[in-house]
């Protein structure tokens, strides 16, 4: 795809497993080479090989003189440069660190994010490793079960490598997964300042039971980790730990291990018992069988264990934070979904959108838990982390 032709058949990722029209047009080779001539040394795109389906942001390969790089925009409403800067800043102290991070480049002024008309784009040096799950969508399965292994390994030496990273939480920003509603003493009054603050979710709000509906759904889980929240220490965090967002190598009999970490997009300071809830949440549960067919049974338990067994390689996890995730992983995807309500409805003005991110995900994901399934998959977690600690007691 190297000219304008064949733009308009671009599709992105949409609520389910089918693709769609996306939010936001594909790059052009004209914008791209605007874009690049801030950059030393690169000239303009020659051609742009491949479309990024993801669907918050528009994103390229582009074939250059200087060789392929990584070229991606967002609207300025929904990231712009010194939200961007954020995120930079926290990619090049993990890559500082020697974590297999993308290498941000740098343009002549020395910035790494820019704006030109209503847009905010970063450059990336083409990353290491093999996009295996280029096409997949969040909560789809791992392909093998030493691919989990892997990615859990990966984010605990990730985890390592943030504790010297020293930055405050970002200020509201759509599309980011933070965690305050629950690490407050008070989650409902944190819940009604988080929605006042975000004017698009306010206005969405007024037409739901939200403050009805939180308290049956989602509150319960919370008493479950208010005990605990002492044990969950500030750790600037990844929140979008999913296998397409990891670059693989892989060995002759399928096996893999990560070569680079990408998408910091949704980063902030949470707390590494947030972030590995939401690797489980991501990879491990197949909420798309339950939202499109009813499927109850939708846990990959194999690779639940897989990836806790790399992540405790890299980065055990205490006795009270293995507690703190049971407790915490039914309501871990709560906060961004609140964070997509508010970009559906006031950004790209879809209602219908915004009623499925209330309904299935802010609501439907916890209210599972609830069911036997859910109930089975916490069991199996503290039993797991209960036969581990009785090993330790007796070796």
């Amino acid at each position: 795809m190297s000219g304008q032709a064949g733009l308009q058949d671009v599709r992105a990722h949409g609520m389910g497993t089918e693709l769609v029209r996306p939010d936001w047009a594909p790059i052009t080779p004209a914008e791209t080479s605007r874009l690049l001539g801030r950059y030393a040394g690169l000239g303009e795109a020659e051609a742009l090989v491949w479309h990024s389906p993801r669907p918050f942001s528009s994103a390229t390969i582009a074939e250059t003189a200087g060789g392929r790089l990584f070229v991606k925009r967002h609207h300025r409403s929904v990231r712009d440069v010194a939200g961007l800067l954020e995120e930079h800043r926290f990619i090049r102290h993990l890559r500082e660190d020697g974590v297999p991070v993308s290498d941000i480049l740098v343009g002549t002024d020395g910035s790494t994010a820019y704006a030109m008309d209503e847009w905010t784009y970063e450059v990336h040096r083409l990353a290491a490793g093999t996009d295996l799950y280029r096409d997949a969508v969040s909560w789809s399965p791992f392909g093998h079960v030493s691919h989990a292994y892997a990615a859990g390994q990966a984010l605990g030496r990730m985890h390592v490598a943030a504790e010297r990273f020293d930055a405050p939480p970002r200020p509201v920003r759509p599309l980011v997964s933070s965690f305050s509603i629950f690490a407050a003493a008070d989650p409902c009054a944190e819940l009604a300042r988080y929605v006042s603050r975000r004017g698009a979710l306010a206005e969405y709000m007024k037409g739901r039971p939200w403050a009805r509906d939180f308290e049956t759904a989602l509150l319960p889980h919370y008493a479950r980790l208010a005990p605990l929240l002492g044990e969950l220490r500030p750790l600037w965090t990844h929140n979008d730990w999913h296998a397409s967002n990891l670059l693989w190598r892989v060995g002759a009999d399928g096996a893999a291990t990560v070569e680079t970490i990408l998408d910091f997009g949704l980063a902030d300071r949470t707390n590494a018992v947030y972030d590995l809830a939401t690797a489980i949440e991501r990879n491990a549960i197949d909420w798309l069988a339950l939202h499109e067919d009813g499927q109850e049974d939708l846990v990959r338990y194999d690779q639940v264990d897989a990836l806790l067994d790399g992540y405790e390689s890299a980065r055990p996890l205490g006795k009270r934070e293995s507690a703190a995730l049971a407790a915490l992983l039914p309501i871990v995807h709560a906060e961004f979904a609140l964070s997509e309500i508010d970009y559906f409805f006031g950004i790209v003005r879809s209602a219908h959108n915004a009623d499925l991110a209330y309904d299935l995900f802010w609501l439907g994901h916890a209210r599972w838990f609830d069911g036997a399934s859910g109930r089975e998959l916490l069991a199996h977690l503290e039993d797991r982390f209960e036969r581990r600690d009785d090993r330790a007691r007796y070796s």
